[in-house]
């Protein structure tokens, strides 16, 4: 008889934006005519920029042509061209991070779960709530233990280690999904502290941190003295310049970073990382790989910035609007995310109903980012300017 993972059977029998959809499903059944504005699900709506779509377009020409066509990259971790140009990128903001320590995937969200494929199953796992569901759910699937360290409003949802308690393997996200809430320099060295004391590994997922504004806070770990011997850092191009239906991403494994087998032996995490991936990922495609350097040229960061300061206006516009009706949030100026505290005491999914109700507004329930999100709500500023007024001058008629 087959056996499954029982593990699975842990999970929450809806995810998050099943039942969102579900939702929104059933009130657009009953209610044709609303004219649903949705502000829930964090994908972008601007189109790629132009030196981006050209250098995929080249790229395709190419593999049309015997003398340029391209098969399997060898090593599978990405083509120098990328990798180089993403190690410079890392460079203008001061983190140390060399070609040889990148491997280009098809977005953040996949390495995230991947990734404890190299980890044993007895680690315990440290995810700060409320938190990305990825972090939660890929080690429920393994059946590690997880334990929490709470982000919440007393802290400015920026959850700090405890030395009191261990942890294996730390999940943690700056600027912050859901929260829109970034680490201080200060505050990640105290991470990165307590992770070489406790001999642990964190995984940083950094996929917004082209949104950090403020010029004092840090865009990678890898800014922060001693990460380069107990972090991995993951990020994205989804967000940063609208890849989501492209697919293309990074993760980064120092060469420094090692641990100690059972037996004694000194094993290099980056070259566990790169036999998984050798035995279980292809690569990314050329022309993707092609559109992905071009992000990264001056014109591509120049054309790329122009739709990052568009949403930064959208949250601009709905932060403005919080402001005015007195509501708490965090988020906004360094993040897409505004995370909002739901007005008298409401919980999460009864704000989600009235929001959809009363003002045809879709949002997601902070809820489902884990208890500490319970009475708290997203916002995205990834839409249309004007729909995203009209969403801002709708929630102001609405009677709490």
């Amino acid at each position: 008889m087959v056996k499954i993972n029982e593990n699975f059977l842990k999970l929450q029998k809806n995810y998050l934006f099943i039942e969102i959809a579900k939702r929104i499903k059933a009130f657009s059944a009953a209610n044709p005519e609303a004219d649903i504005i949705r502000m829930g699900i964090g994908d972008v709506t601007l189109p790629i920029a132009p030196v981006v779509v050209e250098a995929m377009k080249k790229a395709a020409d190419e593999m049309g042509v015997k003398e340029t066509f391209r098969g399997y990259e060898d090593s599978g971790a990405g083509y120098d061209f990328l990798k180089e140009a993403v190690a410079n990128y890392y460079k203008g903001f001061g983190a140390d991070v060399n070609a040889d320590e990148i491997r280009i995937n098809d977005g953040a969200k996949s390495d995230c779960g991947n990734i404890v494929d190299i980890f044993g199953d007895g680690n315990t796992v440290l995810v700060t709530d409320p938190a990305y569901p990825v972090y939660v759910d890929t080690n429920l699937m393994s059946g590690r233990k997880i334990i929490y360290a709470d982000s919440n409003e007393a802290n400015g949802f920026a959850a700090m280690p405890d030395d009191n308690v261990h942890a294996d393997l730390i999940y943690l996200c700056s600027p912050n999904n859901p929260t829109g809430s970034v680490y201080t320099k200060a505050q990640l060295k105290e991470w990165v502290d307590y992770a070489i004391k406790h001999e642990a590994i964190i995984i940083f997922d950094a996929a917004y941190e082209s949104f950090i504004s403020e010029p004092d806070l840090p865009r990678s770990i890898f800014e922060i003295e001693g990460a380069r011997k107990c972090a991995i850092e993951m990020c994205s191009l989804s967000k940063t310049a609208g890849f989501t239906g492209m697919r293309c991403g990074y993760t980064v494994v120092p060469n420094d970073l090692e641990v100690t087998a059972s037996n004694g032996e000194k094993v290099n995490i980056a070259s566990l990382w790169g036999r998984r991936q050798g035995s279980k990922f292809n690569g990314v495609s050329y022309p993707v790989q092609r559109a992905a350097e071009a992000v990264f040229t001056a014109e591509g960061q120049k054309q790329i910035r122009e739709a990052i300061d568009y949403y930064r206006e959208n949250a601009k516009i709905i932060a403005s609007t919080l402001d005015e009706m007195g509501i708490y949030y965090t988020g906004g100026k360094n993040s897409p995310y505004i995370w909002l505290k739901c007005p008298n005491g409401m919980g999460s999914w009864e704000f989600f109903d009235k929001l959809l109700s009363e003002a045809n507004v879709v949002g997601t329930p902070g809820a489902g980012f884990g208890k500490n999100g319970e009475g708290f709500f997203r916002l995205t500023a990834f839409g249309d300017r004007e729909r995203t007024k009209e969403a801002m001058n709708r929630f102001k008629t609405m009677k709490f």
